[in-house]
């Protein structure tokens, strides 16, 4: 021991029987260090799945949330629409929610979410931000049903508005067509012809947009031609509906021109 302190002819031996182990030391450690990376790496996978699919729920959800407010974007820049068109036309108005549809061939009918303790009245004229749809047809004390322009049994005094030329618009049963009877063939009326409320008939005011023409066709042997209307309002599309109140001042002008006593 004294020669190993003093010549250190031990650390050599040491060293060289450390080096010889290492690669056994290092074996055998291996299963323990080979297991901590795999439970590690795996503990790593699992919360990357987690991860991802807590991502993937939050994703949908904001999907989901997105398409809400595309709806409510939707919806308002309706109602901006149909207030800008009762600001334009100067009436009494108040707006109304569409509850259920009756689209048969024979009976285009609606139900509104307003009614007598609103001051609906039958007859009362409805509308969207693009034109007239129909008027109130029964009120109940919530709601009301309205009837459609174009429902077979409607019909709505109109005036050409390039020349004030006068005519009845009559429903097809078909959303998308008028028509208008009785118009000699000689008549000054053109496809493209904007249709507007004449006023008559004490209903509805004059000026609203109801149709736009789109055939014309001469009947030579006939003494009517037949003319058909596309309605301006969307009847199929539209939620929300604009009802109007005539004022004083236009129900006496209507009952004059009716030749009725005001």
């Amino acid at each position: 021991m004294t020669l190993d302190h003093r010549q250190h002819h031990a650390d050599t031996l040491r060293a060289t029987l450390s080096l010889l182990l290492y690669p056994i030391q290092a074996i055998v450690g291996l299963p323990a260090s080979t297991g901590s990376w795999v439970s590690e790496n795996l503990s790593s996978h699992q919360t990357l799945l987690n991860d991802n699919r807590k991502l993937l729920d939050e994703q949908l959800l904001l999907k989901v949330k997105l398409q809400k407010l595309e709806t409510l974007e939707a919806e308002n820049k309706r109602l901006r629409e149909l207030l800008g068109s009762s600001f334009k036309v100067g009436e009494q108005t108040l707006i109304a929610e569409l509850v259920t549809v009756d689209m048969a061939p024979f009976s285009q009918q609606i139900l509104l979410n307003k009614g007598s303790l609103h001051k609906v009245y039958s007859g009362q004229p409805i509308l969207d931000a693009d034109g007239v749809m129909g008027q109130i047809l029964k009120v109940g004390p919530v709601s009301s049903t309205a009837i459609l322009i174009t429902d077979p049994s409607h019909a709505i005094p109109i005036e050409v508005n390039r020349n004030g030329l006068r005519a009845i618009a009559r429903g097809t049963g078909d959303t998308s067509q008028l028509e208008l009877p009785h118009i000699p063939n000689n008549a000054d009326i053109e496809t493209g012809d904007l249709l507007v409320t004449s006023g008559l008939g004490g209903r509805f005011p004059s000026g609203y947009p109801v149709a736009r023409v789109t055939k014309v066709t001469n009947n030579p042997g006939a003494p009517f031609a037949s003319v058909t209307a596309e309605p301006t309002a969307k009847l199929l599309s539209t939620r929300e509906i604009l009802l109007v109140w005539l004022s004083q001042s236009q129900n006496t002008a209507a009952q004059i021109q009716a030749g009725q006593t005001p």
